[in-house]
């Protein structure tokens, strides 16, 4: 396979050296068990994965990353898995915003230092999507997102609960004495029910949604429950998408542009979204050199 310029898949690079380093290349690989053979002449697929045990949101991407890479199979490509920073809203302190900007580039470096002819970006927590956006955004190869999906909805003595927007009001009902420290420890046990970043329309939703709008995740992305099976079949889906998206060469500066990033905007007006994603939305658009303004 070639690139649209017909020029060899970047990937080859690495290898088709004529010094030693790419003979050494393929003997490091042949060290995890891949033949040579095996990828040669295919597109090869970076699964740049977000998941960690510390990120609640992001603790079942594992699962999905191996249906991502059923997919890439399926399409001829071959896929390989890679870690990069994960960033949750519950664990890091002093806050995760601090963090961001490092992620990009631990994404971005990631992606740009090693044989990648693609990715997909496996994400989910509020800071964690913007992370992988402005990483890929740098580094500009085909790239696809997936986030994890929202977790399953609260339900409390009959009242449906939205994750920490309700967990925020029932803490000042505790302090106010209109509920007993028992009736706390029990909330405990059922505002967070499953993997999956929260169910409610803040930050995580927003961008899950405003990629969609932007074209750089599938549709359907941004609502499919992170533990429903759906979630996984989409996965599988990007898999085989990013595969044509290498053969066309759409990379994130020509998928990103300007009108998408309208049409993101206009999204998250139409669904109440978190004003948040217009800090991250304008972080991507500073890394791919698109003006736009606050006044848009």
């Amino acid at each position: 396979m070639e690139r649209p310029n017909g020029n060899p898949l970047r990937s080859r690079e690495w290898f088709d050296t004529p010094e030693l380093y790419g003979w050494l290349r393929e003997a490091a690989f042949m060290a995890q068990g891949h033949e040579t053979e095996s990828y040669r002449g295919k597109p090869i697929i970076g699964i740049c994965n977000s998941w960690s045990e510390l990120t609640h949101c992001n603790a079942h991407l594992r699962e999905l990353a191996e249906a991502v890479k059923r997919g890439v199979w399926m399409a001829g490509g071959y896929p390989m898995e890679f870690p990069v920073m994960s960033l949750g809203e519950y664990n890091m302190r002093p806050t995760t915003m601090l963090y961001r900007n490092l992620m990009s580039m631990d994404v971005e470096e990631s992606i740009k230092a090693n044989p990648l002819d693609g990715v997909v970006l496996l994400g989910g927590c509020d800071k964690t999507t913007p992370a992988l956006l402005m990483g890929a955004a740098s580094a500009d190869i085909p790239a696809i997102l997936v986030t994890g999906g929202p977790q399953l909805k609260a339900n409390w003595r009959g009242e449906e609960l939205g994750s920490c927007t309700d967990c925020r009001r029932y803490e000042i009902e505790l302090r106010a004495g209109r509920i007993t420290e028992e009736d706390w420890s029990e909330l405990q046990t059922c505002i967070v029910r499953s993997p999956g970043h929260c169910m409610v329309m803040g930050t995580a939703s927003t961008m899950a949604a405003m990629s969609e709008a932007m074209g750089i995740a599938l549709p359907g992305n941004a609502t499919i429950p992170a533990v429903d099976s759906g979630r996984a079949r989409l996965a599988e889906a990007a898999g085989r998408q990013i595969m044509r998206v290498v053969e066309q060469g759409l990379t994130p500066s020509k998928i990103m542009t300007r009108p998408a990033m309208e049409n993101a905007i206009r999204t998250m007006h139409a669904i109440g979204g978190s004003t948040n994603a217009i800090v991250h939305l304008t972080a991507i658009a500073g890394r791919l050199g698109v003006d736009l303004p606050l006044s848009v």
